[in-house]
């Protein structure tokens, strides 16, 4: 497995706690990277040949002095960083300025999520604060935004600045919280994972404990044990205990190859996915974790 992208998790904790969140990000929330990790992990990363790091959470800018430190740390090491944030500062042009001043020159992307979720608007005066500031000062921005079940003919791509959304993800909070609300499929129709690439990913999630994420809550090492270079290089997707019956027939072959109780029908292949991984959790501990992303915190 070769990556070209490593998403740090800086923190699990957030302002926030949307209906939508793949990680049950929360102000209640468990679990920070510290400095030191940081610099471990960038250099594991550089060892990995990985050419892109981003910073997220949870909210990144709650942990203002240490996302700063991280940022800096990785653009010496000569990565391409982005941050993904919710803006949540962003109260005036001039403050959103004074908060994303010293990120100048350090970053190549900011994205920002504004939708119903989050605030009382798809495109919010913080994003727009945001992307003002950003642009200001020559920061590349994007905006993140994702519709409500009940939206009709989303895509499944992220926003853009015009306020246009993404398809809900039927996984972490929006499986129990947004579920109820979207139209059902039959089970038997999810024979695919439509979203990772679980044979060859580019790019994987890392959190604040280690664990290296294919997929929200779905784990394949923890970079604290074992480091990202060996993690790749011992990387075998058809031995996976979850991830081989995901490559052999999608969500639906998970279910046949446990004999998993399940509903009829599911909002999309995500949802029945991460029911499917939630009845698995006590058989399988190390590889369907941690805790805080299946709401147990």
């Amino acid at each position: 497995m070769k990556l070209s992208g490593l998403h740090i998790l800086l923190t699990y904790q957030c302002t926030f706690e949307c209906d939508h969140c793949f990680v049950w990000g929360s102000p209640w929330q468990t679990g920070t990277l510290t400095l030191a990790q940081i610099r471990e992990i960038l250099n594991q990363a550089r060892d990995a040949k990985v050419s892109w790091v981003f910073f997220e959470g949870g909210e990144p800018f709650l942990y203002y002095p240490i996302l700063l430190r991280g940022v800096q740390m990785a653009q010496r090491m000569d990565f391409q960083v982005g941050i993904v944030s919710n803006a949540y500062f962003a109260h005036t042009v001039e403050d959103a300025t004074e908060w994303l001043k010293p990120f100048a020159g350090l970053i190549q992307d900011l994205s920002i999520s504004s939708d119903l979720y989050h605030y009382s608007e798809m495109m919010s005066l913080q994003a727009k604060n945001a992307v003002a500031a950003a642009e200001g000062l020559g920061i590349p921005i994007g905006v993140i935004s994702v519709c409500q079940p009940e939206t009709p003919d989303a895509e499944q791509s992220s926003g853009t600045l015009t306020g246009e959304g993404a398809a809900v993800m039927y996984r972490g909070r929006a499986a129990e919280k947004l579920a109820p609300r979207a139209a059902l499929h039959d089970w038997q129709q999810f024979t695919e994972c439509p979203h990772e690439n679980l044979r060859d990913p580019g790019r994987v999630h890392l959190d604040p404990l280690g664990n290296l994420h294919i997929c929200q809550g779905l784990v394949i090492g923890n970079l604290f044990e074992r480091s990202l270079k060996e993690i790749c290089a011992g990387y075998d997707p058809d031995s996976h205990p979850v991830i081989g019956p995901l490559l052999n027939g999608g969500p639906v072959s998970l279910v046949q190859e446990y004999a998993l109780p399940h509903a009829d029908e599911y909002a999309d292949a995500c949802h029945l996915c991460y029911e499917s991984r939630r009845a698995l959790r006590e058989r399988f501990p190390q590889v369907i974790c941690p805790d805080q992303v299946f709401g147990k915190f």
